[in-house]
């Protein structure tokens, strides 16, 4: 199993839309709205996510970009 990285990049948020092809957007905890795609692991274990879910996002560097890698429960 692959090592997982330091979360120093990983921040919570809310799904605010759905949009086309497992693109979401999503207001993180600091108010920011960011686009997000859906981590090929949850697409891979068909996990849903709808508009009000609570996720974990792993933002790029830049901070305009996201991966969804968690959906809490």
């Amino acid at each position: 199993m692959a090592q997982e990285k330091d979360n120093q990049n990983q921040k919570e948020g809310i799904v605010t839309e759905a949009l086309p092809n497992t693109t979401f957007r999503v207001q993180l905890n600091g108010g920011e709205e960011i686009l997000t795609h859906l981590a090929g692991r949850m697409r891979v274990n068909f996990i849903r996510i709808l508009t009000g879910d609570r996720v974990l996002v792993e933002v790029s560097p830049d901070g305009s970009r996201g991966r969804i890698i968690y959906r809490y429960k």
